[in-house]
């Protein structure tokens, strides 16, 4: 009897089977591919994109399958986003495998890069159910770590160059001093009456040249004769007041024992003083008269226009033509200032007998942080309203690795002028810190600053922008210009850029390493591996989990570098 009921129950519970599909199983990674092949991080994030497929008559018709990308790593794990899957007889709206030719599917997943996941493997993790029943997937394994050489734009950044507040400092000044002569209408003798203001004009060249920290350049005598007239009458007036006052000037330079060049000219007509001088007057029909003079260009026609506005012609004659009849004197002259001796040695005993120019060109004479801190800070002390020696504090905080400390000069700096320099500044700190969104709205304030290309530079590479990278360092030839050509792909740009770095340190030693591994040169990648180790012990271990070196691994001489 139990036999007779056993049989007809066994062909019923297969025909269920068979009706439902399989019960689910173990799956193949080669189901399963991932792309990249390894993993990279890039802007922060490890991107991946993952194309699976459920084989045939495997999909049961009830299932629910979940799949979960999850990034682990010794001591942690990350886990991306999911995407679930149902069989035939699920009601649902998500995506429907058959189970009698399978299914493919793709799907994307990131994960926040830590530096932990250098050394890591990606698994898919299944939650599986077949109507109420749970059902278990083994995980599997379908990718290796993660390859971080993007993320070294944090090492590279590091030695990129703030820009500097910079000083206004001339050691020589050019300075003048200008006096006139006056003369009557159709003369050119010099009056007694104005013998005065040579003499005025004699003392200042005397002083000038007796003082230890000025040098006369030359003198200049330049005679006029106004407009009004004929040519020939004016030129000859001109030419005479020109030989008169330098006679005089001459005769005060051999009385005070000065020896001077005096240079000599003459205008025989002043219609650009004439011009000049009525635009500045409030003289009726002012404009009209103007307008004659960009009108006509003979000066007979120009003068003879002029007289037909007779309203306003006895005007000119008491106001403005008198002033056009005289020698004008110039008197050029050098200011030398402090030898860069004298700047120093102030700077450090009593810096209140500086200027504020001559204070921030003391600094720069100097390669002692110290040296030059103790400049600055006394310079704002001096002079707190400008911004440039706060500026310039901070570019030394952010060199010395301080980043908080470089920060809240640059923003002290900032709260006085919102200075280009100190905007591209800001942006640095806010990079290195991680903001790329505060590092690229400061960069945007900050154009025409020293150095900003090389700034934007690691902002795209942070950005995974890297041919913007390539492009905005142009021939620049630092670690981050190279970072930014390797991840380019640029390697022959990359090489040239590694060689021709002006200050090479570990990170260059340690770019040339993963720029030989790209290029199939074991040697370089030793070598360079070699001196990185030997002046940052450190990059021992990261070369050891770096999947750039993956093919390394079991090189006796790399492995001998890194342990």
């Amino acid at each position: 009897m139990t036999k007779k009921l056993y049989l007809p129950l066994l062909v019923a519970f297969i025909a269920v089977l068979a009706s439902c599909g399989s019960k689910l199983g173990e799956l193949s990674s080669d189901y399963f591919t991932v792309t990249p092949q390894v993993l990279e991080a890039v802007d922060g994030k490890v991107p991946a994109t993952i194309t699976g497929k459920f084989p045939e008559k495997y999909f049961n018709k009830k299932a629910v399958v979940v799949v979960t990308p999850v990034l682990k790593w010794d001591g942690g794990e990350a886990k991306g986003q999911s995407a679930t899957f149902q069989g035939e007889k699920v009601e649902g709206n998500d995506q429907t495998i058959s189970y009698k030719s399978g299914g493919t599917f793709t799907m994307k997943t990131s994960f926040d890069y830590v530096p932990e996941m250098a050394k890591s493997e990606l698994y898919l993790e299944f939650d599986a159910t077949i109507g109420s029943k749970s059902v278990s997937i083994p995980s599997i394994k379908v990718a290796d770590g993660v390859i971080a050489t993007a993320e070294m734009v944090e090492q590279t950044l590091s030695t990129a160059t703030p820009a500097e507040g910079t000083d206004a400092f001339q050691r020589v000044i050019k300075e003048k001093h200008d006096a006139q002569i006056m003369f009557l209408i159709q003369q050119a003798n010099v009056r007694a009456s104005e013998l005065k203001a040579a003499k005025e004009f004699g003392q200042e060249v005397k002083d000038v040249n007796d003082a230890v920290n000025k040098k006369i350049s030359n003198i200049e005598i330049s005679a006029y004769a106004s407009p009004d007239g004929g040519y020939d009458l004016n030129k000859g007036l001109a030419e005479n007041r020109q030989d008169n006052t330098a006679k005089v000037i001459s005769k005060n330079l051999k009385k005070a024992k000065i020896d001077a060049t005096v240079d000599t000219k003459y205008t025989a007509q002043d219609w650009d003083g004439f011009q000049e001088l009525v635009s500045k007057s409030n003289i009726q029909d002012k404009e009209l008269i103007l307008r004659v003079l960009s009108m006509y260009q003979d000066p007979e026609q120009r003068e003879q226009e002029i007289k037909n506005i007779s309203s306003v012609y006895k005007t000119l004659a008491d106001e403005i033509l008198p002033q056009l009849r005289r020698s004008r004197l110039t008197l050029n002259y050098e200011v030398i200032g402090k030898s860069d001796e004298e700047i120093s040695n102030l700077a450090s005993s009593d810096p209140s007998q500086l200027t504020l120019e001559e204070l921030l060109y003391a600094a720069t004479l100097t390669d002692d942080a110290s040296k030059k801190e103790a400049i600055y800070t006394k310079t704002t002390q001096l002079y707190p309203s400008d911004y440039r020696a706060y500026n310039n504090l901070g570019k030394l905080a952010y060199q010395a690795g301080d980043l908080d400390k470089a920060e809240s000069y640059f923003k002290k700096a900032a709260s006085i002028q919102d200075a280009p320099e100190v905007n591209k500044n800001l942006g640095l700190v806010a990079l290195s810190k991680g903001d790329k969104t505060a590092a690229e709205s400061y960069f945007g304030k900050a154009a025409g600053a020293e150095g900003l290309n090389e700034a934007l530079g690691n902002l795209y590479i942070a950005q995974g922008q890297y041919d913007k990278a390539v492009s905005a360092f142009g021939d620049t030839k630092t670690n981050s210009a190279a970072l930014a050509q390797i991840l380019a792909k640029d390697y022959n740009k990359a090489k040239n850029t590694l060689d021709n770095v002006e200050i090479a340190d570990a990170n260059t030693d340690y770019l040339k390493a993963v720029l030989g591994a790209r290029t199939n040169n074991s040697s370089l990648v030793t070598s360079s591996l070699k001196s990185a180790v030997a002046k940052d012990s450190s990059l021992a271990k990261k070369a050891a989990s770096d999947l750039e070196f993956s093919k390394y691994f079991t090189n006796s001489d790399f492995m001998s570098i890194v342990q």
